[in-house]
């Protein structure tokens, strides 16, 4: 297995607005992405990677800055998703913090730089956009739309939006909506963001100061939830920092606290709050069966000519087994062609980002099965 190696993120521009699940439109908005692999001479062997909350369009391979994208173990010559064979698609949606259109950027109509005036986006707001992208590519079809946790939402709704122009879904470490401890948690994130007397509103670019109290505090409570007990006590314990107890209420005393205060000062420095507000709400708003009574089978009847390939992990208490279930049963229910499995990893909800032999020989399997590609 080999490294993609050096990779440059492209752009492309869109001048059509694009009409958003609110009612709003985004105006003149542009999207960045990469590409890894040869695009056949029939444009049937790409694949579209959608990414989670603080991931961007750097999939694989090597950034200027040389930063290793964020799923390189996944993505490459030779690995489960072998560029070799794929055309391999990484876009940053609307929002984000990473390039493409976002609130970090002027807006056209007033001149000023978004902030908290960029609009909400959706899930389904995503898929239109990145449709777009693909489109503009000359691609019809995609042999598959693949993502984990938020980027597994996005793959499924897809298959809603545009069953048609997917022929497999991979459904990673997702759900099928927010439970409301999951909502809770975007909630208190959001809060502690917006509670900082550096936010302004969300128009903090304005007074050249940036939110990173709250930002770090989001990141830690975040953090938390993404990493099983079992993990954190193998790595931690409660292992102090120093020989001795301190018998502070404010020093560092134990080595997670010292881990979790590092993730939030580094996510600090790189992530956008505005972009944090939008994407949590996304997260928030995501639930197919909604439109369906609650039916999710019904919302899933579109999607009778699809193939479905959702994994979870019996550690991910944040998007668990059960969870994954629902939209299987829901599969089931319309005899759709669905294939799941169960991975015993003790890492938590960050499995789906790791390199584990059991998920990615299931991963394998599910890309070298594609047909016409």
């Amino acid at each position: 297995m080999g490294s993609i190696g050096q990779v440059t993120p492209q752009q492309m521009h869109f001048a059509e607005p694009l009409p958003l699940k609110s009612g709003a439109r985004l105006a003149d908005y542009t999207l960045v992405y990469e590409t890894y692999g040869t695009l056949n001479a029939a444009k049937s062997n790409a694949v579209l990677v959608c990414h989670a909350l603080n991931a961007s369009h750097h999939v694989a391979g090597l950034d200027e800055r040389g930063a290793v994208g964020w799923w390189d173990n996944l993505v490459g010559p030779g690995k489960p998703l072998d560029t070799d064979r794929f055309f391999v698609i990484g876009v940053n949606n609307p929002g984000s913090c990473f390039g493409s259109t976002g609130p970090m950027h002027v807006n056209p109509a007033t001149g000023r730089i978004y902030g908290a005036d960029f609009p909400v986006c959706t899930v389904e707001d995503w898929v239109d956009a990145q449709a777009r992208l693909v489109t503009a590519l000359g691609i019809d079809r995609l042999a598959a739309v693949v993502g984990g946790s938020l980027g597994g939402m996005q793959a499924l709704a897809w298959t809603l939006r545009h069953p048609q122009r997917v022929q497999q879904c991979v459904a990673v470490a997702t759900a099928p909506n927010l439970s409301a401890q999951n909502i809770a948690f975007n909630e208190v994130a959001r809060r502690a963001i917006v509670t900082d007397p550096d936010f302004h509103g969300g128009h903090f670019y304005e007074h050249g100061v940036v939110p990173k109290r709250g930002l770090r505090v989001a990141r830690m409570i975040g953090h938390i939830t993404y990493l099983s007990d079992d993990a954190m006590e193998q790595k931690f314990g409660r292992e102090l920092r120093a020989a001795e107890l301190g018998y502070s209420t404010q020093e560092i005393e134990f080595q997670i606290e010292s881990y979790l205060r590092h993730q939030g000062d580094k996510f600090s420095e790189y992530f956008d709050a505005n972009t944090y507000l939008l994407i949590t709400r996304a997260l928030d708003y995501f639930d197919p069966a909604r439109e369906h009574g609650g039916d999710l089978a019904r919302a899933f009847a579109a999607a009778r000519q699809n193939r479905f390939l959702l994994v979870s992990f019996t550690t991910d208490w944040r998007f668990s087994p059960a969870r994954s279930r629902e939209i299987v049963k829901a599969l089931v229910d319309n005899r759709i062609a669905v294939s799941y499995a169960e991975i015993a990893a003790p890492h938590g909800h960050d499995a789906f980002l790791l390199e584990d032999p059991r998920y990615h020989g299931v991963m394998r399997a599910c890309f070298e099965g594609l047909r016409d590609v």
